[in-house]
């Protein structure tokens, strides 16, 4: 199993180090949107930024891209990596110049001992991609713990088949996304579901974690399937929910979607 490093940023983002399992003090960094807390962990633990991992293009995960290239942290540790090694989506404009990702390529770091699988995740972005390896997905903002990202630039077809392949993944894969706003989307998933047990006793638990600031994620993908209704939108209990909703019959997956979408859009729980 990965060591991974929560990075909190912002109000509520993650920014998660992956260590390298070859030498722990190596890291990858995951979406970093900015680049003081990174730098801050960076030195206080002795870590060397060996790489960075960008899943799409919005400022929150990349604004502080350029910052760690030109100054990515003390460090006594040299990465055997030499430079910085930057990747991100093929469909996207990021900062500096990554090497460009599509559907089928694979990150291989060998000198870590790090690989990834690379899938094209689109719906929240249009050229959003995931890093799946190692038991674990790192999945920006297209999947988060129980709920899904907005569609700001694809379709509501786009984001069903997105989360489509990642409810595929093998169930006890751990889902790192990037924001921690697992609370108010287990409240909306009762919304839609009130008798789903699974995501009340997930929402209970989650209440404790964040009375005491702790982290909520990474969740599983096992526990995604039965909590999080966007990856439920075949179940009668959901489609029922959408139906209800908006007034009329439903008759594709990504038709219930785009209605809880929107539904959650608008939810104050």
């Amino acid at each position: 199993m990965l060591e991974i490093t929560p990075v909190r940023a912002f109000s509520d983002n993650y920014i998660w180090l992956i260590h390298s399992p070859r030498d722990p003090r190596q890291v990858l960094a995951v979406d970093p949107g900015d680049a003081a807390p990174v730098q801050r962990t960076l030195a206080e633990r002795g870590l060397t930024l060996a790489g960075i991992l960008i899943t799409h293009h919005h400022a929150d995960h990349v604004g502080g891209v350029a910052e760690l290239l030109r100054r990515p942290g003390p460090t006594s540790q040299a990465s055997p990596l030499g430079d910085i090694a930057l990747f991100g989506p093929a469909r996207e404009k990021v900062p500096g110049e990554p090497v460009r990702l599509r559907e089928g390529d694979r990150v291989r770091l060998d000198e870590l001992g790090l690989a990834f699988e690379v899938l094209d995740v689109p719906g929240h972005t249009a050229g959003h991609i995931a890093y799946v390896g190692h038991g674990a997905v790192f999945c920006g903002d297209t999947l988060f713990s129980g709920g899904c990202g907005r569609l700001f630039e694809g379709t509501p077809e786009q984001m069903t088949a997105s989360l489509g392949k990642l409810a595929a993944l093998p169930e006890e894969t751990r889902v790192y996304c990037a924001h921690e706003y697992t609370v108010s989307n287990l409240k909306f998933s009762l919304a839609v579901e009130p008798d789903n047990e699974d995501a009340a006793a997930y929402l209970r638990e989650c209440e404790a974690k964040r009375a005491r600031d702790q982290a909520t994620v990474p969740s599983t993908i096992g526990r995604e399937r039965k909590v999080n209704p966007f990856l439920r939108c075949r179940e009668q209990s959901v489609k029922q929910a959408a139906e209800r909703r908006a007034g009329r019959g439903l008759q594709s997956e990504a038709e219930v979607l785009a209605v809880i979408r929107q539904w959650k859009d608008g939810f104050r729980g």
